[in-house]
């Protein structure tokens, strides 16, 4: 048998797998870097965190991005070497952190790399009923594979749109696996770039899980921190956006796109909630005027009411959740006030309390989907437009 497919047999047959889950949201921060223990797969998972990391990345590395991160066009030569750069980039993280935790690339079973989102492109927003679903994720598998030696699985998405979804949110595989609790209706509810949830029922029934996107949760903020404030690359703890007003005719302008109202479960980004967007809404409320405060303080509103109205038009105005924070957000105290006052019956906590720490959630999610990939079988989740496609997600890579 070829040895690459030897390798791939013997990690699967394991009865414990380490595999390292790496997440670059677009927030553009830096590497998650999540290694993972598993037994088990399906709802028999059980995942221990054993280290974590985020490595920043540097502000050259964000402006090499952002040359090409949901951009309407771009330079092709650029976008061609930027794949295999970040791959490359996030090996040499990976490799940085081992060596930081004294582990050897050989103790690790696989890598589960999300990659860097450039663009993403569902119907309902490019418009063209011609063209599918699309989303498109650099950093080469391949890459990754050859330079840290170790299996790798990469481009999570492009099954999920290929089998009918959308590409997002995909977080709902393995909120289901490792968060579900009977008895408990919970809200994974996740603060990055763009703000989603997951649905997990408390009679445990696949059936009723469905993860949805709900608008901008810090990508808006971060922009226009870094617009207003050069050399700031967000609002710490709110504070900037604590000292303002949130202005009512903006913030109604910001919520009557569309998409808030579209049928849940739902998908957007930055290609849509962008500065443009902001500076459309402003000109229609005739607010062009507002203080930087001011703006931050509705922009804060904004995604806020999002999350409150996909709460809503999912499950009526008043029943009660727990909600389980994680994401960049999560760590906004401004954010998280406008939450509990636009969600007054929902109480509030962090997956920390579920076993995960939050800011590692995203990253241990796609090593999930990694672990399943390997050992699992595929499975349904969700019902009629609610489900989400029983699909193994995940190209392999061969180290060799």
């Amino acid at each position: 048998m070829n040895t690459n497919l030897t390798q791939l047999f013997t990690v699967a047959r394991k009865p414990t797998r380490r595999i390292i889950g790496l997440m670059s949201g677009t927030s553009l921060d830096g590497l998650d870097v999540a290694l993972c223990r598993f037994t088990g797969h399906g709802p028999a998972t059980q995942v221990q965190v054993e280290q974590f990391a985020t490595v920043p990345y540097s502000e050259a590395v964000r402006g090499e991005i952002r040359r090409l991160f949901a951009q309407p066009t771009v330079e092709l030569q650029h976008l061609t070497l930027v794949h295999a750069w970040l791959g490359t980039l996030h090996a040499d993280m990976v490799l940085a952190c081992l060596q930081q935790w004294h582990i050897q690339p050989a103790e690790v079973d696989a890598i589960a790399s999300h990659g860097q989102t450039m663009f993403h492109a569902p119907r309902h927003q490019h418009g063209l009923p011609d063209w599918p679903n699309a989303t498109l994720q650099l950093g080469d598998g391949d890459h990754l594979a050859v330079r840290t030696g170790i299996l790798t699985l990469s481009d999570f998405r492009q099954k999920h749109v290929a089998a009918g979804g959308q590409g997002a949110p995909l977080a709902v595989y393995g909120d289901y696996l490792i968060f579900s609790q009977p008895g408990e209706d919970r809200l994974l509810l996740n603060l990055g770039g763009i703000a989603n949830f997951t649905y997990l029922a408390a009679t445990l029934d696949a059936t009723q899980v469905f993860s949805t996107d709900t608008g901008p949760g810090n990508t808006l903020l971060d922009a226009f921190v870094r617009e207003l404030y050069p050399g700031t690359q967000y609002d710490e703890n709110g504070t900037l956006a604590a000292q303002g007003q949130v202005n009512q005719s903006l913030l109604a302008a910001l919520l009557a796109h569309p998409f808030f109202a579209a049928t849940i479960p739902k998908t957007t980004g930055p290609e849509l909630f962008n500065p443009a967007y902001v500076q459309a809404a402003q000109r229609t409320s005739g607010t062009q005027s507002l203080s930087p405060t001011d703006l931050l303080a509705t922009l804060t509103a904004f995604s806020a009411a999002g999350v409150a109205r996909a709460v809503r038009q999912a499950f009526g105005p008043e029943r009660p959740f727990t909600i389980y924070a994680s994401g960049g957000g999560m760590h906004n105290p401004t954010l998280m006030a406008a939450l509990r006052r636009e969600l007054p019956h929902c109480r509030f906590s962090t997956t920390a309390a579920l076993g995960i720490a939050p800011d590692a959630k995203e990253a241990v999610l796609f090593a999930i989907l990694a672990n399943e990939t390997l050992v699992g079988e595929a499975r349904p989740i969700g019902h009629g437009p609610q489900a989400v496609p029983a699909v193994s997600l995940g190209k392999i890579s061969f180290p060799g």
